[in-house]
């Protein structure tokens, strides 16, 4: 039986209070659905250039120490790579030096950072101040060819996540303060 001081009125408000709730919390699970099938992605303000379509490097062979750089490393960390213009010197010596430099700005978080420096060391005054920070390899089957600055005394980087995905690229000439904000928010 149903209660007399229950009215009609007072049942449908409920219901529609109940249906404006379950709307709350559907609205944005549809919205996504839908962003997700039109193809939409979400643009991030990252300084680097996003890699497109994500590759993943886990089977390019680099050699350091005549050892093969292992991609996924024991615990997460991702991979800063190098990647020097012909006749690297002041200038590239510089830009990696902030590139170091922004390593060291993640504090305790510094170790979840390799630095990789692929091609000939530099031999400008100041190198052996800076290259010791960095992990100098070869990549035989030029793999990262397409990412390697052309221009003299200038270096190129690109940014590869833990599990072995390539995931942006910083051109000859990018700004060595945009990286460390990126790294910033990517390793945390």
């Amino acid at each position: 039986m149903t209660d007399p001081n229950v009215s009609t009125k007072n049942i449908r408000s409920s219901r529609i209070k109940l249906i404006l709730i379950m709307l709350v919390f559907l609205a944005p699970i549809i919205a996504a659905g839908l962003l997700t099938l039109s193809g939409w992605q979400p643009e991030g303000k990252g300084n680097g250039r996003p890699i497109v379509p994500q590759r993943s490097v886990n089977d390019v062979r680099i050699d350091v120490d005549g050892k093969p750089w292992v991609w996924r490393d024991s615990e997460p960390r991702l991979t800063l790579i190098a990647l020097p213009g012909p006749g690297c010197a002041d200038h590239c010596l510089q830009t990696l030096a902030l590139m170091r430099n922004a390593r060291i700005v993640l504090n305790a978080n510094a170790d979840r950072l390799r630095l990789l420096y692929l091609g000939t060391p530099p031999t400008a005054p100041g190198a052996d101040g800076v290259m010791p920070s960095w992990k100098v390899g070869g990549d035989i089957a030029d793999a990262f060819g397409e990412f390697r600055s052309t221009e003299p005394d200038s270096v190129s980087a690109v940014l590869i996540e833990s599990n072995g995905t390539a995931l942006s690229y910083y051109p000859a000439g990018f700004d060595p303060s945009g990286l460390r904000k990126d790294m910033q928010k990517v390793i945390r």
